[in-house]
């Protein structure tokens, strides 16, 4: 059996009518999938954002509780090595130029080929003219972003004629064509991954105006600030509804216009009758708040809006006709999941990753009862299905990152250079500090800037939009879900000062 996954980076499962019904943005070729695969319902995050999330996919392990953003670990597994094992061809077409950055090394290296699309938001793929007249809409952005971040994007894009120069077109039409050369040599893991819908969100006609009534990115910021607080805060105190409505028109436009490059794959797939021996996964890194609770982005509070996702499995024997399942997934699981359906055995076993495939192949239960998620130096948070639980950490608690080797992190909340780079920010110790690791680790102290302080609490099925926090009045329910978060930190591990830092010290587990 063949696999192909397909990962759209920040697909907000509310703007799919898959999912959300009433929702106005079009997404054809999505719905198609949904009627003939498994529908995960409660499908969740787990470490975010982008590079944090695909450490899960790409080596099953979660690391929001020790460290940030970064390459692979010299100890990780590699999902394309361990399916090499069983007979495959694995290969690997991306925009998103994160993979080769210097702080997200080892990714996508042990791909037997890679494609890589160029151009995406900040890759430094095109020159930037200091002394080129910018147009308007460049203009409106840099009014709360860096201008070489804007004008970096800038040249990359400018010169493009139509849809078919953007990235979602070239990365699907890229894996048409591999396909083309290469579908009947062998089984094959295809990795397909677009950076769309990632902001900024600019696009081309029919898209700009498909949901905009008429205003247009001359008037309207389509990339507004939300990793650094000050910004973010300033953006919101001078934005008005209708910005906030452009934004989410683009943002659907965007949607729409992957839905149709996604199209093409799913026609290739119909072409070479490869649905009959392929198992097709669609799923995202997490959604992308649009201004709501004004914030935008992907950032804790994680709340339902981008933390709940899509995934949608179709397996060639076992077509779930659009059978929905409720039981809990996260990110994490679909690592040993492809390794399952590789028919591959991971030695030793995974600490973090469980296979969905019997939930599809056998119709059993979800392997788990609740799921924890969180980003370093944010917050953590839990959910059993019915209740979610967000916990902030207390101010100014100590925070150290451990890894085998001292790397540049990207820290993508409130970033401050150098935070590595001087004293005191050195190791201050080296030792065995994870039990699943047989290497030696640095502890290294960091400083992360909370988004905020405050706890949240909510019941998820009489209160689907999570606004109405039960933190101070429903006690029984905050203490059980303290108790559950407790019990899954002992099962999937944490570094002891965690403790104190999210004020769990006296909290002992379910």
């Amino acid at each position: 059996m063949n696999i192909v996954l397909v990962l759209v980076d920040s697909l907000t499962r509310n703007c799919l009518q898959a999912y959300a019904p009433d929702s106005p943005c079009r997404t054809p070729n999505i719905d198609r999938l949904a009627a003939r695969a498994h529908v995960f319902d409660n499908h969740f995050v787990g470490s975010l954002p982008c590079m944090p999330a695909r450490r899960e996919l790409i080596a099953g392990r979660k690391e929001f509780m020790w460290r940030p953003w970064g390459s692979l670990e010299v100890f990780d597994p590699r999902l394309p090595s361990e399916v090499k094992t069983g007979g495959y061809h694995t290969h690997i077409v991306t925009d998103h130029y994160h993979y080769w950055e210097e702080e997200a090394n080892g990714y996508i290296q042990s791909y037997d080929t890679t494609e890589m699309i160029r151009g995406y938001e900040v890759d430094h793929w095109q020159r930037q003219d200091p002394h080129e007249e910018k147009p308007v809409w460049v203009r409106k952005v840099e009014e709360f972003r860096a201008p070489e971040h804007i004008g970096q994007y800038y040249a990359n894009v400018k010169d493009f004629a139509g849809e078919e120069d953007y990235f979602s077109a070239k990365t699907f039409g890229s894996a048409c064509d591999w396909l083309d050369r290469h579908a009947r040599k062998g089984k094959f893991f295809l990795h397909v991954e677009t950076f769309d819908v990632h902001e900024p969100f600019d696009i081309p006609e029919p898209y700009e105006s498909m949901y905009a009534d008429g205003a247009t990115k001359n008037e309207f910021n389509i990339w507004p600030p939300y990793q650094v607080y000050d910004d973010l805060n300033a953006f919101m105190d001078q934005t008005t509804p209708e910005e906030l409505a452009f934004l989410k028109s683009q943002f659907m436009g965007k949607v729409t216009m992957m839905d149709k490059w996604l199209g093409t794959l799913f026609d290739k797939l119909d072409e070479m009758a490869l649905w009959e021996d392929t198992m097709v996964i669609l799923t995202t890194d997490h959604g992308h708040d649009m201004g709501e609770r004004r914030a935008f982005g992907k950032q804790h509070p994680h709340f339902d809006s981008h933390a709940n996702i899509p995934l949608m499995i179709w397996h060639p024997k076992y077509p779930g006709n659009g059978t929905r399942l409720s039981g809990l997934t996260q990110t994490v699981d679909l690592f040993a999941t492809i390794i399952d359906a590789a028919g591959v055995e991971l030695t030793p076993a995974n600490r973090h990753s469980r296979s969905l495939l019997p939930m599809i192949t056998q119709g059993t239960p979800s392997p788990r009862q609740a799921v924890l998620y969180g980003t370093f130096g944010q917050g953590v948070c839990v959910t059993d299905g019915a209740w979610t639980l967000l916990k902030s950490p207390v101010p100014d608690a100590p925070l150290y990152l451990y890894s085998t080797a001292i790397f540049r992190p990207l820290i993508v909340d409130n970033p401050v250079d150098g935070r590595l780079a001087k004293p005191p920010n050195k190791p201050v110790d080296q030792g065995y500090f994870d039990p699943s690791v047989d290497l030696p680790m640095w502890k290294i102290p960091i400083k992360v800037d909370p988004r905020t302080d405050e706890n949240f609490l909510f019941h998820r099925a009489d209160d689907p939009d999570q606004s109405e926090n039960l933190w101070e009045r429903a006690p029984d329910a905050r203490a059980r879900m303290l108790r559950l978060m407790r019990e899954l930190m002992d099962d999937e591990g944490f570094p002891p000062e965690q403790l104190a830092r999210l004020g769990l010290e006296e909290t002992v587990a379910a």
